[in-house]
């Protein structure tokens, strides 16, 4: 889960903001940006030593003073369950038709494909020690197939 995908989630529900200064915030997220930047409505300001308060209308935070957020458990559950309906609808494959590589056997194994690295062979059979798992190619990190 980024830290992003979460503020945008909780655009609309309260949250507590702690800046590196030690005051805090505490309001309703209206917007966040990029760089994490935040404007809050119906804000509590409380100083450093919790002493002090203040009501403000309206706040904008800059992103790089935030010390940590304190969001609703409800809005992380939120952000677990969009994500779990995005992965779902990236398995299904997007705009219909076969995956890629597969249009009517065009192509064969040309290109960057199996069996085409440094060292590796031209023909599909020549390579029965890679090792695979459901169709999957394990690589390492110098390019070639892992044995």
């Amino acid at each position: 889960m980024l830290p992003l995908a979460l503020l945008h989630t909780a655009a609309g529900h309260p949250m507590l903001v702690e800046l590196k200064s030690g005051e805090t915030f505490n309001g309703h997220l209206v917007n966040c940006d990029n760089w994490m930047n935040l404007t809050l409505r119906e804000v509590i300001q409380t100083s450093p030593d919790g002493d002090k308060f203040w009501r403000l209308p309206e706040c904008y935070i800059r992103g790089n003073t935030i010390k940590y957020l304190n969001v609703p458990e409800e809005i992380v559950d939120m952000v677990k369950e969009e994500e779990s309906r995005q992965r779902q609808m990236n398995n299904r494959g997007g705009r219909g038709g076969a995956g890629r590589g597969q249009y009517n056997n065009r192509g064969g194994n040309r290109g960057r494909g199996q069996n085409r690295g440094r060292g590796g062979s031209n023909s599909n059979n020549n390579n029965k020690n890679s090792s695979t798992s459901g169709g999957n190619i394990v690589i390492g990190a110098r390019g070639g197939n892992q044995h």
